[in-house]
């Protein structure tokens, strides 16, 4: 092969490897998750806990919330996690939903 050719080659594989990683949002901390009560928990406690929202919206005329993080990978597993809080007119927790396919750091 001539050089040409090995560095077209090197360049395709490279071009592959980007293409083949991503993520979506932005890392946030889970350690709060438990914390978060329906009508107790307010829209200022989530702000600090986990810092501005990856997209924000209205359902039904209520404020939503959504913290998201996805990180995909060719070479290794793919990591996903998400958490959706709806806050009442009242500026506090109605309903949230967590979900993730990361395990739980081993505490030593």
């Amino acid at each position: 092969m001539d050089r040409r050719r090995i560095s077209l080659l090197a360049v395709l594989v490279m071009l592959v490897g980007l293409t083949a990683c991503g993520t979506v949002g932005r890392d946030f901390d889970t350690a709060n998750v438990e914390n978060i009560h329906n009508n107790v928990t307010t829209k200022a406690m989530i702000q600090d806990w986990f810092g501005e929202p990856h997209s924000t919206g209205l359902q039904n005329g209520l404020m939503m919330w959504t913290y998201q993080y996805d990180r995909y990978s060719a070479f290794g597993k793919d990591c996903s996690k998400e958490l959706v809080v709806l806050f009442d007119s009242g500026e506090r927790v109605k309903a949230y939903r967590y979900s993730s396919n990361i395990e739980k750091e081993k505490k030593e």
